[in-house]
């Protein structure tokens, strides 16, 4: 992690957003239209980003769970919103698997519709916390993630920048693309400002990403 990424942790926070995450999480609901959304219950975080980039991966990593939520290496596979939480546990945090946006191997009525989805269900979740919004470390930020960013910046929806993959750069790679992601969004409204640097096969900053969740929950409880 550098100086850019997401602010250090002492040692409590990290042990705490261990224990945050260590429960049973099961998979509670899914949804294919805003009018069937799961009733409200505690805070929730939302996982938004272009399809394959890894948001099932991260999932599983942040919740040690080899299968929460599906991975595939076909584009599309997450076709609804999948809402995840530690039932009979801990009911605080809620994790929502957003269909991946961008390419997908279907029609396009249907990307479109899932596209409809996602915008709706940011606009209008009030226990929306915070989106975090994956970005392939050996791409950036592309044209696609800039339309899902103007649209968190409108709905006044808090996000923040989570670069996956960055096993496959080198420390220096890891550093420039931080630095470059982190000067595309300084100026957007709702962006939280600071990047989570993260591996889902190595754990790189799977701690650390844990702990910025917990920190935002205890922030807003």
């Amino acid at each position: 992690m550098t100086d850019q990424t997401a602010s250090s942790f002492t040692e409590d926070e990290l042990e705490s957003a261990r224990k945050l995450f260590e429960g049973p999480w099961d998979f509670v609901w899914a949804s294919t239209k805003i009018d069937d959304l799961p009733p409200m219950v505690g805070q929730e975080i939302a996982f938004a980003g272009r399809s394959n980039v890894g948001k099932s991966s991260l999932i599983n990593a942040l919740t040690r769970r080899n299968a929460l939520a599906r991975t595939s290496h076909t584009p599309g596979r997450t076709q609804q919103l999948n809402f995840f939480r530690q039932v009979d546990h801990d009911e605080r945090l809620t994790i929502v698997d957003m269909p991946g946006y961008g390419y997908a191997a279907v029609g396009k009525d249907k990307v479109a519709a899932w596209t409809n989805l996602i915008h709706d269900y940011l606009r209008g979740r009030s226990n929306l916390m915070r989106v975090y919004v994956l970005i392939d470390a050996r791409h950036g930020i592309k044209d696609v993630d800039g339309a899902v960013l103007e649209t968190l910046d409108k709905s006044a929806v808090s996000y923040q920048v989570v670069l996956t993959k960055a096993d496959a750069l080198k420390k220096t790679e890891q550093e420039a693309i931080v630095e470059k992601t982190l000067a595309a969004i300084k100026r957007r409204a709702a962006a939280f400002p600071e990047i989570l640097l993260t591996s889902s096969e190595k754990g790189t900053g799977i701690p650390e990403f844990r702990a910025a969740i917990a920190r935002a929950l205890s922030e807003r409880s």
